[in-house]
């Protein structure tokens, strides 16, 4: 029988408490427990197992994210659009870092079809990127390339990886600048 008060729902939300806390690889069903004041045994009637509590954080944490970017970039085109984008996911990551690192988690591709969460970032981020006239495969590139950008940037920073000198802030307005002048003069994939 579930203990009153605990749900899934809860369960997530003191999941992305915890990895926001202390890290998302210290996201386990015995340190929920204790949160809960109950034994491990009693969280099972809310989530299979570990991997699926993970998953759940990870699509939870990718909901938030994407409603961040969406309230961001809303009403924006091309370079306003790309730095409201850009900023949206740092200050994320950079203000939720355990559930930052579940968003990059690999997802049961089984999982992502009916996740509204995974398919409203899809039509997000391509949807900004139509306005640099990309079509399919350069749009699947241009993902790849922001992913890749904005996640290396954040890891770094948020490990101090930057150091002394310039300004972060600096060299993260010119970084987005640069992915929009690539954006705008983009090699476009021959026929």
């Amino acid at each position: 029988m579930a203990r009153a008060g605990i749900t899934a729902d809860r369960l997530v939300a003191a999941a992305a408490e915890l990895a926001d806390e202390a890290g998302f690889e210290h996201v386990t069903l015995s340190a929920l427990a204790r949160r809960f004041g109950v034994k491990d045994a009693s969280l099972y009637s809310h989530v299979r197992n570990l991997n699926d509590l993970r998953t759940r954080l990870a699509l939870h944490a990718g909901g938030e994210l994407i409603d961040r970017i969406a309230a961001a970039v809303a009403g924006r085109a091309g370079r306003d659009a790309l730095t409201a984008f850009a900023n949206a996911y740092r200050a994320y990551a950079l203000e939720h870092p355990g559930r930052y690192a579940a968003t990059q988690i690999r997802i049961d591709q089984s999982l992502i079809a009916d996740s509204p969460a995974l398919r409203r970032t899809a039509e997000i981020t391509y949807g900004m990127l139509r306005a640099y006239g990309l079509t399919e495969p350069d749009l699947t590139d241009a993902v790849r390339l922001l992913r890749s950008t904005f996640h290396g940037y954040c890891v770094l920073e948020s490990a101090g990886g930057f150091g002394a000198g310039r300004a972060v802030d600096a060299s993260w307005d010119k970084g987005v600048e640069a992915l929009h002048r690539a954006l705008e003069h983009w090699p476009r994939e021959s026929a």
